[in-house]
């Protein structure tokens, strides 16, 4: 079971930054073939990305991300298919397990509580 994209609040789990992020993808695409494709993000955040990929694929499907400056590699899931435009279908992916650091980004601190979380003031 994955978690929502947005909590039952309406609160989004962590801040969107809207940028352009070079990733390679690999995984099967809705007709069960194997790829790998460079693609680009529209949108990262610490629990995955919005992102275009040239491949038709279906909701649940799961992928790989590559973060080609680290050669990171991220497990994630098609949970948002968007519109195709000349780049590509517009792809939501949600990594299996949080990776906050995946993209480089320091995103927020509400995002990710620190572990030593400030003291109470006197």
């Amino acid at each position: 079971m994955t978690m929502p994209i947005v909590e039952a609040n309406g609160k989004r789990r962590s801040s969107r930054v809207f940028t352009r992020v070079s990733v390679r993808t690999s995984g099967k695409n809705a007709d069960g073939r194997k790829f790998r494709r460079n693609g680009q993000t529209i949108v990262i955040n610490a629990h995955g990305a919005l992102l275009y990929l040239s491949e038709t694929m279906k909701l649940g499907s799961d992928l790989i991300l590559i973060n080609p400056a680290t050669e990171e590699e991220q497990e994630c899931r098609v949970v948002y298919l968007g519109d195709t435009t000349e780049k590509g279908t517009r792809i939501g992916v949600e990594f299996l397990s949080p990776s906050p650091h995946f993209w480089g980004v320091d995103f927020a601190q509400d995002d990710w509580p620190a572990s030593n979380p400030p003291p109470a003031s006197l």
